[in-house]
Order: C-alpha cells, then structure tokens, then sequence
C-alpha cells in the first residue's frame, strides 16, 4: 500500500510516475543506453483538501480561496491520474457527538468476512486466466464478466455526459460495479452497482 497524504503538494513529475505502475503493475527506468522494468504492483491510497485552506464545500466553516486558488489547487491532478484511480470519496467533517455516540456500524471482522468472501467468488471465476481479481481485468475480460442491462448502459452514457468521463474512467466503473456486485453475493451486475460505482468518481466532475 502507497498511501500519499497532502497529495496536491507532492510534484507534478512524481504524480505522473504513478500513471504507469497502476496502469500495468511495472514501472520502466531508462538510463543511458539502458532501459529496465520491474514489478510495481500496489494500492494506491491518497488524500486530499477539496482547496488550499481545505474549507471549501465545508458547511460550518468559510473557505478563504478564490475561485482561481480553488482550481488551480485542483489542476494539480491530471485527468489522466483520476482515471487511474477506481474511487473518489468525499469525506465530510463530523461532529463530536457523532464521535462519541454510540451507535456503531459493521465491525471490521464482519467487513473482512465479506471481503474475503468476495476475493474467493473472484478467484473461482478467472480460474486459470492469470489474474486473481476484478481489478486486474483487461479491456476483453472486463466485456466478458462485467455485461450489464440497457438501464445501466443508459446510466454510464448519462455520467459520461455530464462529467466527461473517458473510456479508461468506464472500464473502472464496469470493474468497480462488478466488485460491488460481488460484495452482494449478486451473479449479475444491476442498474444500482453501476449507479454506485459512477458516484465514486466525484473528481471527475468540476467541483467549482
């Protein structure tokens, strides 16, 4: 795991780097006459404020950024990386008696239950086709295990309107739904994974 906090602040040229490792898993050096590759499979975990003072959208305080600032900050992460990463989630601030309350949600060995779960249906549906995971599908394989209903075809045509998404950015969704389709126990993907996957693309829309 990889994870990068801050990420708007590391340098432009570190951030591209990414691109390829994610892409394929290697990541190619080139010196003098010399070219190598190695293995560079990883997760990619990485957070950042939605500007420079980090109020932007946020309901109780007031973000001190100019629009310019708030863009610019943004700019920072190119098209190209977002659509390498499968999930945007905004994290909103939370209050102390949320905090301290006690009301609690799925504990994390219920959650690894079905993650675990989810891996084993993956890993008996590639089979012997080199891969372990969802997301590890080429382009040909994401067309043979992610087909989805004219309703969710409708829904990705309706995202890629509104938010410009690429073709890299639906491979990720199809993947992404065939994921949550699997944490369901669910044999074929529905309008509503597919729904739920385009939402965790959020970076992919303007957000000012």
């Amino acid at each position: 795991v990889l994870f990068l906090d801050e990420l708007p602040e590391f340098k432009k040229n570190a951030l591209e780097a990414l691109r390829q490792p994610l892409e394929d898993g290697t990541i190619t050096i080139t010196r003098s006459l010399v070219t190598a590759s190695f293995p560079a499979k990883f997760m990619l975990v990485a957070a950042m404020n939605p500007c420079p003072c980090g109020y932007f959208g946020d309901r109780v305080h007031t973000c001190r950024c100019s629009p310019q600032q708030i863009r610019q900050y943004q700019s920072k992460i190119s098209g190209p990386l977002l659509d390498r990463i499968d999930l945007h989630i905004e994290v909103p601030s939370v209050k102390y008696r949320a905090l301290s309350g006690k009301e609690l949600g799925e504990s994390s060995a219920t959650i690894r239950d079905r993650v675990n779960k989810a891996r084993d249906l993956q890993k008996k549906r590639f089979g012997h086709k080199g891969i372990l995971c969802n997301a590890q599908m080429t382009e040909k394989q994401i067309r043979n295990f992610c087909p989805i209903s004219e309703e969710s075809h409708k829904l990705i045509e309706m995202a890629i309107e509104k938010l410009g998404l690429s073709a890299r950015a639906v491979n990720r969704i199809l993947k992404l739904s065939r994921t949550i389709a699997d944490l369901e126990n669910k044999e074929n993907i529905e309008p509503a994974h597919v729904a739920e996957a385009i939402q965790y693309r959020s970076l992919d829309r303007s957000l000012i």
